[in-house]
């Protein structure tokens, strides 16, 4: 038997029993069409998936909102609004509260309500929107097929007629936001240490490589004095050519490049192979090859360079691929070029830029530029191999907050009707 059909959630805490309680939303909530006549406020919101209702122009770096505020919405602090905008993993829109400043102004293309705090907590009803129950609600009332310049098509009244279950025992209703606000602060918890992480590997790039003009580094470590020396990139790599001619390598052997988690299998990561029909053609990546994608984003204008440390695989041809030549460590060589700025600087001397913006630079022309290495092979090592341990630390902490936030996703779905 499906609890859910009968209003009573998969997973409760003891003591609450019963039914959930169908409400329309304009039951629950009043909603709120207040203009900003009087000019009570002057600062423009937006709503975003992510941090919910912010400053327009710290959000935009630029103010988007018309110079004439009198017509827009004044919405005040613990009051919800709900933009219509679809977005990646957001497909019905958000709704949010106001947590962050007392006023604010808002398009009159959203639609703002208030809760009513004798059926429902505000908690409670700003966790609700977290899930994606509402959705379906959404979807059967908005006009199909109709997305008028990015915006779901759905009215106000029609808004406020989607209906939403409850626990009519108000305690029941803060016991299942205090549970989850709690989840949410181990969550920023893990977020801080990843970002700080994050952040100390930043400083570290720029630290443990010599600065523009100087031959030495900052942070060294110990038993290492000489000089770093300028030297052409190809005295320390050489293209491969070795190709996938006899078909050894498959579908399953493709390997893609990324910014964040560097070489990885293609279908593990993206969950799909991109490769067309022939493989013959594509390049093999031995462990401790260098691998450079040649293909700009936004971070990285000129592409990434990223040293194997996994298994052999194979590449698109679009890839450069180069071996090391003599005592050079292809995990100092990818962490040289982790620096954007020291990585684009390298490249924009040498790289011509096509149609849409690609990279038009052969394989051997792109190690034709000039690098300050450390001739030492211990020391390239022993950089290479503490960046590879934070990496790894990195990794560990993202994997533990991707299963938080999913965790907290099925919560979501299995606590609410």
């Amino acid at each position: 038997m499906d609890k859910k059909k009968n209003g009573i959630p998969k997973l409760r805490f003891p003591g609450f029993t019963g039914a959930w309680e169908q409400r329309k939303l304009g039951e629950v909530a009043t909603r709120i069409t207040r203009k900003n006549k009087n000019l009570e406020s002057t600062l423009p919101l937006t709503i975003s998936a992510q941090l919910g209702l912010v400053d327009q122009i710290s959000y935009f770096d630029k103010r988007v909102a018309s110079a004439n505020l009198t017509n827009y919405i004044l919405l005040k602090k613990g009051e919800f609004a709900y933009n219509k905008s679809y977005s990646n993993g957001y497909p019905f829109g958000t709704v949010k509260r106001l947590n962050n400043y007392d006023s604010g102004v808002i398009p009159s293309l959203y639609i703002a309500f208030l809760n009513n705090n004798e059926i429902i907590n505000s908690d409670f009803m700003e966790t609700y929107f977290e899930t994606s129950l509402w959705h379906k609600e959404v979807s059967a009332r908005a006009a199909e097929g109709a997305r008028n310049h990015g915006l779901l098509n759905i009215s106000p009244n029609d808004f406020m007629e989607i209906s939403i279950k409850l626990p009519t025992n108000m305690k029941e209703q803060i016991k299942i936001t205090q549970f989850l606000h709690d989840f949410d602060s181990l969550i920023a918890l893990h977020q801080r240490k990843l970002d700080h992480l994050k952040e100390q590997k930043t400083g570290l790039l720029q630290k443990m490589f010599p600065k523009k003009g100087e031959v030495v580094p900052e942070v060294r470590f110990p038993g290492f004095t000489d000089a770093w020396e300028q030297r052409k990139l190809n005295n320390f790599l050489e293209t491969s050519r070795l190709k996938n001619l006899d078909h050894k390598f498959k579908k399953e052997d493709i390997l893609s490049v990324s910014g964040d988690y560097g070489i990885v299998n293609q279908i593990e990561f993206q969950g799909r192979s991109f490769a067309g029909a022939s493989l013959k053609n594509y390049k093999v990546v031995e462990p401790q090859n260098v691998v450079y994608t040649k293909s700009p984003l936004k971070a990285n204008p000129y592409g990434i360079v990223k040293a194997n440390k996994g298994k052999k695989g194979i590449v698109s041809t679009l890839y450069a691929v180069y071996k090391t030549k003599g005592d050079v460590n292809a995990n100092f060589v990818e962490y040289y070029f982790a620096n954007d700025y020291r990585l684009n600087t390298y490249l924009k001397p040498i790289v011509n830029k096509g149609a849409k913006n690609t990279i038009l630079i052969s394989d051997d022309n792109a190690i034709n530029g000039k690098v300050i290495f450390p001739l030492d092979y211990d020391e390239q090592k022993k950089i290479g191999v503490f960046l590879t341990n934070l990496d790894s630390l990195i990794a560990l902490h993202q994997r533990k907050l991707d299963h938080l936030q999913l965790l907290k996703k099925g919560l979501l779905q299995q606590m609410f009707v």
